[in-house]
């Protein structure tokens, strides 16, 4: 089309324009969903005529005659990037000591606090909220502060601490390498917390690193590692007596566009390969290529959860790894987690948003 006030219009074909028109007869006012839908919109739908109104734009089409008004600032809004707040890639030796920790008390009873953590999630992928209550069960508490519980076999929470028989490494005192939670789920939980309530052992550091970064690095350095670690599905399962879980994804997951999309690295849960002899042996040298960069000690954030911290982290981009402790002086670990999902967490950012900008919403 070229009816337009001041090129804005310039940007929407006549059929964008008539199948987002916001008026009572095409939307729900409630929740504001379409009454028809795109193939109702005649072929020959055009734009006749637009009329300023204030800071709206009125546009007439044929051949219904219908007329819709937009927003100037939500028609521009539209023509912008992704909203979503960008990722800040990052190498642990880079970040201050102070990156991601929030007071809980002050996210608690601050919404502004809240909002400018939940971003901070979005951006560097993780928080660490200090001084929340150190009771059980409070991770589902924090969990719900931002989003929905995802429950799985594990019931609503976990506990992590040394068991007589563990049916996961996590549930021991070894040492766990970089890795991804349930990348033998389909689809694998977004989220993670982690909530400490007693720490008095030897050891048992938390880290973190950035797989969006660590994924580049290998890309810049061997893109032909990258290529066969994002283009080759490969098995992980987990089951006890009552689960089978079982899914075939590769370890670098690529959207529409070729952008990283989410990472899936766990070689506790990694199956056999079913590939030829020679792709068996290339993916190999990708993948230890890949593991070399993701235990890099200068990637890795590293500290120490100690009781009434609680770790939020995102599931699809970072790594989180345990250095070995002892339990044999007394010592105690014990921390309890659960999983969500990142859609409530940017749920819960537009609505503070929202809020922000207007607060009598």
């Amino acid at each position: 089309m070229t009816l337009s006030l001041d090129g804005t219009l310039a940007a929407f074909p006549a059929i964008w324009l008539r199948d987002n028109c916001p008026c009572e007869s095409c939307r729900d006012s409630a929740s504001d969903q379409k009454f028809f839908q795109p193939a109702e919109i005649p072929h020959e739908i055009a734009v006749v005529e637009v009329q300023a109104a204030s800071d709206e734009i009125v546009v007439t089409f044929t051949p219904d005659g219908h007329r819709s008004t937009f927003s100037q600032k939500w028609l521009e809004a539209q023509r912008s990037a992704a909203t979503m707040t960008p990722r800040e890639l990052w190498r642990g030796v880079d970040l201050d000591e102070t990156a991601g920790r929030a007071e809980w008390s002050r996210y608690l009873s601050d919404d502004a606090e809240r909002l400018r953590v939940l971003r901070g999630v979005q951006r560097l992928g993780f928080a660490v909220l200090k001084g929340t209550p150190t009771t059980e069960r409070t991770v589902l508490g924090i969990a719900r502060t931002f989003g929905y519980v995802r429950e799985t076999n594990y019931g609503e929470l976990f506990d992590v601490r040394v068991e007589a028989e563990p049916t996961n490494l996590a549930f021991s005192a070894l040492a766990i390498s970089p890795h991804t939670d349930n990348p033998y789920r389909d689809p694998a939980p977004t989220m993670q917390l982690l909530h400490c309530l007693v720490n008095s052992v030897s050891g048992g550091e938390s880290g973190l690193v950035d797989g969006i970064l660590a994924a580049n690095i290998l890309r810049d350095e061997h893109p032909e590692h990258f290529i066969v670690l994002s283009h080759t599905p490969v098995t992980f399962a987990w089951s006890d007596p009552n689960n089978v879980l079982r899914a075939t994804r590769p370890v670098l997951e690529l959207d529409e566009r070729g952008h990283l999309r989410s990472i899936r690295l766990n070689s506790r849960s990694m199956q056999p390969l079913r590939l030829d002899y020679d792709d068996i042996v290339a993916y190999y040298d990708a993948y230890r290529a890949f593991f070399g960069i993701v235990t890099d000690p200068s990637l890795a954030r590293t500290f120490r959860l100690d009781p009434g911290d609680c770790l939020i982290f995102d599931n699809t981009r970072l790594l989180h790894s345990r250095t070995a402790f002892e339990v044999s002086g007394g010592g105690h670990r014990h921390l309890q987690g659960c999983y969500a999902d990142l859609d409530g967490l940017a749920s819960t950012v537009e609505v503070l948003a929202r809020r922000e900008q207007n607060p009598l919403l």
